[in-house]
């Protein structure tokens, strides 16, 4: 499903890879990442750039099936600050080209059963833009996202839970329920019917849709801060988050949703 259309995630991508090397030019890079623990800003850096780059190649073979990263050219992370900044906007650049220049309905591997090129830019996007709240709150930077693009950002989220492929894993199993209903909330103005999702946990697994209903629990936020929660970058208990209903569904689907 698109819905902001090719022409705004190519922009976005591009613009979000630019915030995402502004937020660690000056940083040091051996630094934890609280909100990947298991990483520094150095290994953030390098997942985004690479994966800018993977997903570049996948694109421009035309490649049916994944790519091993040896495959992938450019993959060494710039030691310079000036030079790893136009590594990191190089790599959305190039994405963006491929994107452009196959056509976003050009067939090529996905992890998911979409199977075609545009797939790629918009979820390199919110890969971006996730990473890059990731790298702000690190730094001790105000994370600012515009509210249309955070509500996209959570639909996207939600189409990647619904594809077979990503069902499939462990985790994700977990959210299969017997009609359990979660409602998120975006509380911006002018976002509409786009600003709302009705999830349902059935014995197959996740569905979902844009409305509103009374459900089992329903969590509301401002769209920014709904993306973010609903990625575990900040937690249900955040000021910023309204939490009503059953507390431990949501905290279930949390729990189950980290993939």
């Amino acid at each position: 499903m698109v819905q902001l259309g090719y022409d705004r995630y190519y922009t976005e991508l591009e613009a979000e890879a630019v915030r995402f090397a502004e937020a660690v030019h000056d940083a040091d890079l051996a630094r934890q990442v609280p909100t990947c623990p298991e990483w520094t800003l150095a290994q953030l850096v390098a997942h985004v750039g690479q994966a800018h780059r993977w997903a570049t190649a996948i694109v421009v073979r035309r490649s049916p099936e994944p790519l091993a990263f040896e495959d992938v050219d450019d993959l060494r992370v710039p030691e310079d600050a000036a030079e790893r900044a136009e590594w990191l906007r190089a790599g959305a650049a190039r994405l963006v080209e491929a994107v452009r220049e196959a056509g976003p309905e050009t067939s090529v591997w996905t992890f998911t059963d979409e199977h075609y090129a545009g797939f790629w830019v918009r979820r390199m996007l919110y890969e971006t833009l996730v990473h890059r709240a990731d790298a702000e709150l690190t730094v001790g930077r105000a994370v600012t996202l515009d509210p249309e693009l955070a509500a996209d950002g959570i639909s996207e989220g939600l189409g990647l839970l619904t594809s077979s492929a990503v069902a499939a894993n462990p985790a994700v199993a977990g959210l299969r329920g017997d009609g359990q209903t979660l409602h998120f909330h975006a509380t911006d103005e002018g976002l509409g019917e786009a600003g709302e999702w009705v999830v349902r946990r059935t014995p197959s697994g996740v569905v979902w849709e844009h409305g509103h209903v009374k459900a089992d629990v329903a969590v509301r936020a401002r769209a920014a801060d709904l993306l973010l929660v609903l990625q575990r970058r900040i937690p249900p208990s955040d000021p910023r988050i309204e939490v009503l209903g059953d507390e431990e569904l949501f905290h279930h689907w949390l729990d189950h949703t980290a993939f």
